[in-house]
């Protein structure tokens, strides 16, 4: 990296231990690994007090984002419990014995997953799909599995439900015109609106960084909103991330992506962010780290004069793994470079290019000439 786009990996607060070490500045990661631990804590309060073995024990195995949506899970599934079943109704829920685990029966869980498909807390409304209540089986699922492996309870009833059928969806994607659309419209600015126009001329320069790095690298857009300057090796033409549970990994990205790196990126060293920001890559009008809903904003804005497809991040992910799929036919490749553990994974959204390419591969050979 050149000496003009280096930026030391630390920066250090004012603040003191009790020891009187300075503290290091936290990295995105590690404050959301923060904020993600004050949640768990604060759902835990509502939840029986053995679900504190299940959490310590999946501290050594999950990430604090997996652990947090566990806890949101748990606190639904022992909301209906109290609400919804009569035997729970006058009991409190925080002294609730590990054994109580043994009295529900796979009806049970059934009923639940009933119940999740509409239903009222706290004023307000909450609806779940069939992706919705896999989830949340899988997570009662491995909440009873963790206590019978540990013999605290004699059996697993989640584990003998069906799990809801998803119905197969088709990836959405922008076709390599709409990408190209996609970009001059962002250059241009020209299909926005007035007052879009203002803030277009204020971010541009970072608005296509983050909309060709999206497209040129199919990171998530967690990943990209945690990016810090120093992330970026434009020797190499790489970039360091952290991925989906927690794991560092280099992505490496083409010619457009760093013009549009390097452009943004002498425009941000210009900038002065608020405390605790100055490592970020992209910056918010409020000099903080972008968040992952301005993103998802502002990529909604963009795709909108260049499509009429709902397009999201997640959607430019997929665009990028579609066309890198296209141009190599190589699964166990576009798995690695989009960060996906198990390429099952891969293969299930890209199964029904397989069958494209199959078709088209049918037309290629002629029996006789015409």
């Amino acid at each position: 990296m050149s000496a003009k786009h280096h930026v030391a990996k630390w920066q250090f607060y004012d603040v003191m231990t009790s020891g009187g070490d300075i503290m290091p500045a936290l990295s995105y990661h590690e404050q959301m690994d923060l904020i993600n631990i004050k949640k768990i804590r604060e759902l835990q309060k509502d939840l029986p007090e053995f679900a504190g073995y299940f959490f310590r024990a999946m501290e050594i195995k999950k990430a604090t984002n997996t652990r947090r949506n566990y806890a949101y899970d748990l606190s639904t599934f022992f909301y209906f419990l109290k609400t919804e079943n009569p035997y729970f109704q006058n009991k409190d829920i925080r002294t609730l014995p590990v054994s109580v685990l043994d009295d529900l029966q796979p009806v049970d869980i059934e009923e639940y997953l009933s119940f999740l498909t509409y239903y009222e807390k706290d004023g307000q409304v909450f609806q779940n799909h069939a992706e919705g209540k896999a989830r949340k089986l899988a997570t009662l699922n491995t909440f009873f599995g963790y206590f019978h492996k540990k013999e605290m309870i004699q059996k697993n009833a989640p584990s003998v439900v069906d799990v809801p059928r998803i119905k197969e969806k088709n990836i959405i994607r922008m076709d390599a015109n709409e990408v190209a659309q996609l970009i001059d419209n962002i250059e241009s600015g020209e299909k926005l609106s007035k007052t879009q126009k203002v803030w277009h001329n204020k971010n541009k320069l970072r608005d296509l960084a983050i909309v060709v790095t999206l497209l040129g690298t199919g990171v998530r857009v967690t990943e990209l909103v945690g990016l810090d300057i120093s992330d970026l090796d434009f020797d190499n033409g790489a970039m360091r991330v952290i991925r989906k549970g927690g794991n560092e990994d280099i992505v490496y990205f083409g010619e457009e992506a760093e013009e549009m790196l390097r452009n943004y990126l002498d425009e941000r060293l210009t900038m002065e962010p608020e405390p605790g920001h100055e490592n970020a890559l992209f910056i918010s009008q409020k000099n903080t780290r972008i968040t992952v809903r301005s993103v998802e904003r502002l990529v909604k804005k963009y795709a909108s004069t260049a499509t009429a497809k709902k397009i999201t991040p997640h959607k430019l992910r997929s665009t990028y793994g579609t066309a890198l799929y296209q141009e190599t036919g190589d699964i166990y490749l576009v798995a690695d470079v989009l960060g996906h553990k198990n390429v099952n994974t891969t293969r299930k959204h890209y199964a029904a290019m397989k069958e494209e390419n199959k078709r088209k591969a049918a037309q290629v050979v002629q029996l006789r000439e015409k």
